[in-house]
């Protein structure tokens, strides 16, 4: 096929791209240019007509139970078409297989509005690097809990006994676990402190800590800590251990699981190697930009610019930057899943486990930040028997959601790991739907396990 120039674009052939275990397919053809004028208003990136010529496929193996699982991913491929994401990764777990590990789309070059350029946009695969955003806090949660188990940290104690600076300006009460679970009372960061060039003087960014004033009910009702809570994490942490949540992470969790990623921020060289997250999806208008300033301390498209900066891609943010792959997420969770143990590795007891995906409180209750029925376990999002994160009625189910369409999550009850990592940040536009279908075929397609195998 001959390389048209306007108003479509095409490439001569399909070339073949190896990246590690994935293979991918670049140069495919592009749908029309009127599709790039659509994204002037709903901000979508351009979509190529053949989705296989973007898609990167991993190690994979048949369902044990043999479900098909291509009707889930192709609810996977139509949130793609959708164009509010310039890539995704998927990775499944079944009763321990990984039974789906695909990325499609481009990880970096791609931008809403403008057409594709063959020349510099570069294909998404399996070992792409993403950011979880919010989704890390799970990560954080778990050294936070690790180092309950092994005794440098009381979850119950209060932070000044840790950081005595802390104390201050009625502070002195928070416990650990009400900075977990959200109910600390202090939600928001100054905006003075919302500097990238802080995250490499961790002294600053706890002193800044330490002269916050509560703004919401300590112990009361939960009220999203966006930033905040990774923060006093990191501070709790090294006062009790002199280790960094960076350090603690690498060493209890990342290297026994033997992950290529799964980090607080890359190391500089590999810096270039993470996919580029875009805004993308209906532009955010008051009132609903309200609700994401007081959210994240600033606008939505600041923060997804922020994303992308050096500084924040190579710093340790612990509520917001882990660093990683769907199928590096996947294996985290199955550790969990498997009751903190996987191929031989202990990493976490099968206790300390049960207690962070305990419900904090008996009932759920509207976030006061977020503005969305959610229970929370100690740094986990939890499912419900009714309408969760996770879908209908999974009432064991916990994870986290990460900024703004990435699940991450385990369900015992059906033996299941998820792990959708997403580069577009939308709330509003025209992939609610297929996202929306892709959680459903998900739950339809692995239902609850029987009794004699869970």
């Amino acid at each position: 096929m001959s390389a048209l120039r306007l108003p479509w674009r095409a490439a001569g052939g399909l070339a073949t791209v190896a990246t590690g275990a994935a293979r991918a397919v670049a140069a495919p053809v592009l749908a029309p240019v009127g599709q790039v004028a659509r994204a002037h208003v709903v901000r979508t990136c351009p979509v190529p007509v053949d989705l296989d010529a973007v898609t990167a496929v991993g190690d994979e193996v048949d369902d044990p139970d043999g479900i098909d699982v291509e009707p889930v991913w192709s609810r996977a491929r139509a949130l793609y078409a959708s164009g509010v994401h310039p890539a995704l990764q998927l990775c499944i777990r079944h009763r321990g297989e990984v039974v789906v590990d695909r990325a499609i789309g481009y990880a970096r070059g791609v931008r809403p509005g403008r057409p594709i350029d063959p020349d510099t946009a570069v294909p998404a695969t399996t070992v792409t690097p993403i950011n979880l955003f919010s989704a890390g806090k799970a990560a954080t949660a778990l050294v936070m809990c690790l180092l309950e188990e092994h005794g440098h940290v009381d979850l119950d104690e209060p932070v000044a006994t840790y950081v005595p600076a802390f104390a201050c300006h009625g502070k002195e009460r928070i416990t650990v676990r009400q900075v977990l679970t959200h109910r600390a009372g202090v939600p928001a960061l100054p905006a003075h402190a919302l500097d990238l060039d802080l995250l490499a003087d961790p002294d600053v960014v706890r002193d800044l800590l330490c002269d916050l004033r509560p703004s919401a009910v300590i112990g009361g009702p939960p009220a999203y800590h966006a930033l905040t809570g990774g923060f006093i994490a990191e501070a709790v942490a090294r006062a009790a251990t002199g280790r960094s949540l960076r350090d603690l992470l690498v060493d209890h969790v990342k290297a026994p699981l033997g992950l290529r990623w799964f980090d607080f921020g890359v190391r500089h060289d590999d810096a270039a190697l993470v996919a580029t997250n875009v805004c993308s999806g209906l532009p955010i208008v008051p009132p609903l930009s309200f609700v994401f300033d007081r959210l994240l301390g600033m606008p939505w498209d600041e923060a997804v610019r922020w994303s992308n900066d050096e500084r924040f891609v190579t710093g340790v943010v612990p509520s917001g930057n882990v660093i990683v792959t769907a199928r590096d997420t996947a294996t985290f969770y199955q550790c969990l899943l498997d009751g903190g143990a996987l191929d031989g590795t202990r990493v976490v007891s099968s206790a300390t486990i049960d207690r962070a995906r305990r419900a904090d409180l008996p009932t759920i209750d509207l976030d006061r930040r977020i503005l969305l029925p959610l229970q929370y376990g100690t740094g986990f999002m939890l499912g419900t028997s009714t309408i969760s994160l996770y879908g209908w009625n999974h009432p064991r189910a916990f994870g986290h959601l990460g900024l703004a369409n990435s699940f991450t999550w385990a369900d015992p009850d059906r033996e299941l790991v998820v792990a959708l990592l997403t580069t577009g940040k939308a709330v509003l536009g025209t992939h609610v739907g297929a996202l929306l279908g892709l959680i459903a075929q998900i739950h339809r397609t692995f239902p609850v396990a029987a009794a004699s195998t869970r």
